[in-house]
């Protein structure tokens, strides 16, 4: 509030009373001061010494002339003004008010006016605006500056509106205040206005009204304009000038304009100052203007403001922009005198460029200095904890946030939200969600993407429909966590209901459309997922790629490779993402061909690490364990990925030893193990017959590498005794592990009695895995076989219709083989196939020359159905492996190894034939079952037998 006309005194270390009576013994010692050098006082000192001069000055003068009162008075004023003491320029108003008849004095009232209009009270301002008698064109300016200054463009227009009423003339000086407020509220019609009325008195001239009038136009958006009216100018010697053309264009996303506006500057020999520097740094957007940067960077360095706060945080937010965060933190040591924005421009770069560890460090060094944190601070070190999951490191900013006062900032707290979400502490998530006083749709988006992306799926949904019922406006975000929802719950149903409302709504955007052909390919509706894949007009690589996946995870290799062909003809590159599917669907199958095209468009395009990992696992899929090491060496700097998928490389084909030997070069190399590595080198060991070796590793698991074993690992562990018949042992280990013990552990134990023939052991073990996990229809079929190789068909039967009870049914064997650029699928005793006629003809021309040449007989013993002895041996004959081969030596040429893929277990007999056929007929037979991978050559297997 203003003083009144009898104010009290304020109780202020700076009150006039109180500076009397504390500086008394000074002052008697002092001479008496003139207003001179009062002035200068004010001009130069602080304002501490200003009022103590104020105050002895007030004692020595007789103040017979008004002049001296008001000169004094004005320059205490300009003091307050420029330090922005409000609370020291109203004890000096209300000094004022008892010294003299204020009213009086239309000077002294507009420089009070200036002086609340610059302490940032715009309401006092108004007041003692409206208070005075007489009004001269600075009192007007001063009250418009005043609106201007602190936010209210549309109260200056009002006031610019109200003095061309009154008929009040305009000076100069009125123009720039203006002018400013049309270019903040985006007034173009007001602005060019002003721009007539400046160019009608003559003023359009003058320097600093033709920088408001170029700085007005680019705020609206009217860079032409702002343009015209530079280049009109004809002397362009004005600083101020070539800066409002250069921010303007830099500010408005021309940066090529600004960059070369400052080139041009340079080229006249216009001195530059700090703001030029700054708009041209804030020009160079991104890493492609790096070395426009780095030469405004080494001008700054010739100039003489390379220590300037201003310039050397724009330079900071440059290399940031660019990526250059070496160069980033080199200007930031250099800098002196580091305000907030220099820490925060810095953290945000740490943030941006995925350095977390380096942002949290900093946050520690900051507060280190004493600066407290204020709110982008804790933004940015809320998410560097969050994308490291620092669960800890999160809720102790969060408890500072709350500690002072920040935790009610809605961006905070969506952040808040987003970092206990990727710690996955879905409790602190919901208690932070709600804690908010106040929340927009970004809080309910970030607590729905929340629970979808850890599971909590139904929780989703509740709070999804509680966000409809509170009116919450619903974007194509948030529908995607609900899309996510679905995936998670593959339910068709809900995936088809979000659909329809997604139409409904006209929420429609590409990425939205590429989720929900997405998440009906993993929801396995590959015929929705491809009507939705057509409804989208312009496709980008992401709905390619999201085809693509749909295609392979679905099996349809086949589909999946026509896909990428018609990529092609769109002209649409494949990226990582998609090349990553394409190298998956050709291991799936052992589709060669199709992976070594996929590896030379990699070769064109460029390597990265995901892709050589991809590579290694295709080629190991596709049997060529040869190619897969020849990539994996390739790559000079391997990380634990790679290493990993080497060594299950080795594993799948049975080479337990080089698996070993990489392993112990990994540990060499400084490489520490996780979990995945562990579990390859434990099915390597199991693949061939390295028991005491996988013992030993599984120890060190455990007791070197303080790793907790996964249900996984045990399971591999018991498979690594069943293999080797130690069946009594591997029983004893899974009744020690109690709690621990998982269905994959006693499905093991089953799968090695069933093979071993240990039928006592493997209805103990079948009892118990039935009770454990009556859903999986592989446990049934584990002990259906089980059971018949007794000869208890009775058994057999009671559990195959407990299994059709439950809806429960076998997976048919499949195998797959390439020919002729295309992959061909093959069930047991499979008519299905154009060509099935010759197949079966050639596949009866084999088994009789095995048969006559050999000695070949099948051995009925492992048909497990009650059935004739001659519908046991068709039944061998039928197996999806053997019409593959069949046609594989028909379809190719001749000395050429024939590759098959099969997703369930060779049997003993298929694996007998296979051996004969490399043998009898000089084929390399590579064939991948559901275990590992067999090498048939020359009549022998890689195996050796032991699979």
């Amino acid at each position: 509030m203003l003083p009144q006309s009898c104010p009290a005194r304020l109780p202020c270390t700076y009150s006039v009373s109180n500076l009397s009576s504390h500086y008394r013994p000074i002052l008697n010692k002092t001479h008496p001061i003139n207003l001179s050098s009062f002035k200068q006082i004010c001009d130069q000192g602080g304002l501490h010494e200003g009022f103590r001069s104020f105050v002895s000055f007030f004692k020595e003068q007789s103040f017979s002339l008004q002049f001296s009162l008001d000169e004094a008075y004005s320059s205490v004023l300009e003091l307050c003004s420029s330090k922005k003491s409000l609370s020291q320029g109203k004890q000096i108003h209300a000094h004022m008010i008892k010294s003299c008849p204020l009213s009086d004095s239309v000077f002294l009232s507009t420089k009070l006016l200036f002086m609340y209009g610059k302490c940032g009270s715009t309401d006092n301002a108004r007041k003692m605006f409206d208070r005075m008698r007489e009004r001269t064109i600075f009192t007007w300016n001063a009250m418009i500056g005043a609106c201007v200054s602190n936010g209210e463009p549309l109260g200056a227009l009002e006031l610019y509106k109200e003095m061309r009423v009154l008929g009040i003339p305009l000076d100069p000086y009125t123009f720039p205040s203006i002018l400013k407020a049309c270019g903040t509220s985006n007034n173009l019609c007001c602005g060019t206005e002003i721009h007539g009325l400046a160019i009608k008195y003559g003023w359009d001239s003058v320097e600093f009204v033709v920088n408001s009038l170029v700085s007005m136009y680019a705020k609206c958006d009217d860079l032409n304009g702002a343009r015209k009216l530079f280049d009109d100018i004809a002397w362009k010697e004005d600083t101020v000038l070539w800066n409002s053309i250069i921010s303007a264009n830099s500010v408005n996303g021309h940066s090529l304009e600004a960059l070369g506006l400052f080139r041009e500057m340079q080229n006249s020999n216009v001195w530059t100052n700090s703001y030029t520097f700054v708009s041209a740094l804030q020009a160079c957007e991104d890493s492609d203007f790096e070395k426009l940067g780095m030469g405004i960077h080494a001008a700054v360095l010739k100039s003489s403001h390379y220590f300037d706060i201003y310039v050397g945080n724009a330079l900071i937010a440059m290399y940031v922009r660019c990526g250059r965060m070496v160069d980033a933190v080199r200007v930031f040591n250099h800098v002196e005198g580091k305000d907030h924005i220099t820490y925060n421009t810095m953290l945000s770069g740490f943030v941006q460029n995925g350095m977390y560890n380096e942002a949290l460090q900093l946050f520690h060094d900051m507060q280190g200095t004493g600066k407290q944190p204020d709110e982008v601070s804790v933004l940015n070190i809320i998410s560097a904890s969050g994308r490291l999951g620092n669960l800890l490191n999160g809720m102790e900013v969060h408890a500072y946030t709350i500690k002072q006062g920040l935790d009610s900032n809605l961006q905070i707290g969506n952040t808040l939200i987003d970092m206990y979400a990727r710690c996955c502490s879905v409790s602190f998530m919901g208690y932070a969600f709600e804690r908010m006083a106040s929340k927009d749709y970004i809080s309910w988006t970030t607590i729905i993407a929340g629970y979808a992306q850890n599971n909590c799926h139904v929780r989703a949904l509740e709070l999804f429909r509680k966000a409809q019922m509170e009116g919450v406006d619903i974007d194509p975000m948030m529908i995607e966590s609900i899309v996510l929802v679905c995936k998670g719950l593959k339910s068709v149903h809900l995936v088809k209901e979000v659909h329809g409302y997604v139409v409904r709504r006209g929420l429609y955007d590409l990425v939205l459309q590429n989720a929900i052909v997405n998440v009906y390919g993993e929801c396995g509706h590959v015929d929705y997922a491809s009507r939705m894949f057509e409804m989208i007009e312009f496709k980008d690589i992401v709905s390619w790629t999201s085809m693509l996946s749909c295609f392979v995870h679905n099996g349809l290799t086949n589909e999946a490779f026509e896909l990428l062909d018609l990529m092609k003809e769109a002209s649409v590159e494949p990226d990582a993402v998609a090349l990553m599917s394409i190298l998956a669907a050709a291991g799936s199958l052992s589709v060669l061909n199709k992976g070594k095209e996929t590896h030379g468009f990699i070769l064109r395009t460029g390597f990265n690490l995901s892709l050589v990992r991809s590579l290694v696992e295709m080629y190991a899929s596709c049997g060529n364990l040869l190619y897969a090491y020849k990539v994996y060496n390739f790559i000079a700097n391997k990380d634990l990925v790679l290493l990993t998928s080497m060594i299950n490389a080795f594993g799948m084909h049975g080479h337990g030893k080089e698996a070993i030997e990489l392993f112990d070069r990994m540990e060499g190399d400084g490489l520490v193990p996780d979990h995945i590595t562990f579990l390859a080198l434990l099915y390597a060991c199991s693949h061939s017959g390295l028991i005491d070796e996988g013992k030993r590793y599984f120890d060190l698991m455990e007791k070197v590498y303080q790793l907790e074993p996964w249900p996984e690992h045990y399971a591999s562990y018991v498979d690594l005794l069943g293999r080797a018949n130690r069946l009594e042992e591997a029983y004893q280990f899974v009744n020690s592990m109690e709690s621990k013990a998982t269905a994959e552990a006693w499905c093991a134990l089953l799968g090695a009695c069933r093979v071993h023939s240990n039928r006592e052991l493997g209805e103990i073990v079948a009892r118990k895995l039935l009770d454990m996990d009556p859903e999986n229809s592989g446990n049934y079929v584990l002990i259906s076989n089980l059971l018949a190789a007794s000869g208890r068909w009775i058994d057999v039967e009671k559990v195959r219709m407990r299994m059709k009870g439950r809806g429960l049914k076998k997976a048919p064997g499949c195998s797959w083989i390439e020919v002729g650029n295309k992959v061909h699928a093959f069930v047991a005793r499979d008519k299905s196939h154009p060509e099935s006629l010759k197949i079966h003809q050639k596949l009866a021309e084999i088994t009789k020359i095995l048969e006559r040449e050999a000695g070949y007989v099948a051995q009925t013993k492992l048909v497990l159905h009650n059935v004739e002895e001659e519908e046991k041996v068709e039944m061998l004959y039928g197996h999806s492996e053997r019409i593959a081969i069949a046609y594989g030596l028909l379809a190719t040429p001749h000395g050429t190894p024939i590759r098959i893929a099969k997703n369930l277990r060779v049997c003993s007999d298929c694996h007998d034939f296979s051996k004969l056929v490399s043998k009898f007929f000089d084929r390399e037979l590579i064939v991948r079952d559901a275990n590992r991978f067999h090498h048939f050559k020359n009549g022998l297997c890689s195996c050796g037998d032991f699979w």
